[in-house]
């Protein structure tokens, strides 16, 4: 998610993630825990276990946010996808018609072996093409884009966050001109605007809730939030499971207490950077999981460098743990996203993983240490 596009004609820009805050500079030491992932399948593109090229006009896309639906099916949001014609960000001018550009797209799986992959069938609107869900202006500088950021089902109707991304400025820098919610009543087919539900960026450029993602449980959905881009800290806010689509029903957490009013209101969880969150909660060890990518250096691409990690607390609103290092520049160049799987389950746990160079999604596996899983279960 969130590391290109330029508008319709232009070429498409370049977003890489970057390393976690806590890495001390070159040569010092560095102790932060490590839980090392390992690829379990590709998920996307070509020469994907899912054949998405062939089946859907999907040649790339990117970060595979995943949630389950009432149905038990796993729905998993991509972001900005790319078909048959596209070859490549490094390709230069390119129409969005040529190279049938979707800005979000939708797949349903109903494998819950996360272990051997994840097989998987896009939502169409013909026959071998993957629909864009929600559509876009595609104008840099007005509307770029509109991506996926979290989704949640609630009573059988399926919730997806996105933001609307006026363009993007240099890597992990991106202006967003607001967050939405859209809802789906027939397993993901079609999606409604919900009004009521939109997050305007403030003119500063710093909305604490720009990139939502949720999680579902005790009658609550909490709403996990960033400003736009990759710099900002974590927020939370919770909403009566009912009422997700009424932001004056919203509870933001102050640091001390959950308190109603502005999202002004909310105090950081997680101190940044902090950027693509995905949190949940595992009843096996009864802990909350949040995984985000950190960023630690910026300006050109080259110079960009980024880590996916892995935090553990006893509740939403923390205290959230060290971050464990699952997954880096090194290993995996170009890395971004990290989103969690909903049958991860105890030390095992799994996520998608894009990276930028490839632009596909991969599934990952790693093993939690045991001493982060006995220092943050819930009471």
């Amino acid at each position: 998610m969130l590391t290109h596009r330029a508008g319709a004609g232009a070429a498409l820009a370049v977003l890489i993630a970057a390393v976690p805050v806590w890495m001390a500079p070159p040569g010092t030491a560095q102790t932060a825990p490590r839980a090392n992932a390992s690829p379990v399948a590709a998920l996307t593109g070509t020469q994907s276990i899912n054949e998405t090229e062939a089946r859907y006009q999907v040649r790339g896309t990117d970060l595979g946010i995943m949630w389950t639906d009432e149905r038990g099916q796993i729905l998993v949001a991509f972001g900005d996808t790319f078909g048959t014609g596209w070859n490549g960000f490094n390709s230069g001018p390119a129409d969005p018609a040529t190279i049938d550009w979707r800005s979000n797209t939708l797949a349903r799986s109903n494998d819950h072996n996360p272990a051997n992959g994840m097989s998987f069938d896009f939502v169409t609107d013909r026959p071998g093409h993957a629909k864009e869900l929600l559509p876009s202006l595609k104008q840099d500088g007005v509307e770029q884009t509109k991506i996926p950021t979290g989704g949640v089902n609630v009573g059988g109707r399926d919730y997806l966050a996105y933001m609307s991304v006026r363009k993007f400025t240099q890597p992990a820098h991106w202006i967003t001109n607001y967050s939405g919610v859209a809802y789906s009543d027939d397993g993901g087919q079609t999606w409604k605007d919900a009004p009521t539900a939109l997050r305007l960026n403030t003119p500063a450029l710093d909305d604490k809730f720009q990139m939502i993602a949720y999680a579902h449980r005790d009658g609550f959905v909490y709403a996990f939030g960033t400003p736009n881009g990759r710099f900002g800290d974590g927020y939370v806010a919770r909403v009566p499971e009912q009422q997700l689509l009424n932001t004056s029903a919203y509870e933001y957490w102050s640091g001390k207490s959950w308190q109603r009013g502005s999202s002004a209101i909310a105090a950081p969880i997680v101190a940044g950077p902090v950027g693509e969150l995905s949190v949940r909660y595992d009843p096996t060890l009864k802990s909350w999981e949040m995984m985000t990518i950190t960023t630690w250096e910026t300006g050109t691409v080259e110079k960009v460098r980024g880590a996916i990690v892995l935090r553990l607390a006893p509740q939403p609103t923390g205290p959230w743990g060290a971050p464990i290092t699952v997954a880096t520049y090194k290993e995996y160049p170009t890395l971004y996203g990290g989103f969690l799987h909903p049958d991860s389950k105890g030390p095992d746990v799994y996520f998608t993983m894009t990276q930028y160079d490839r632009y596909n999604v991969s599934l990952m596996h790693t093993k939690l240490p045991a001493n982060a899983m006995n220092s943050a279960q819930a009471p």
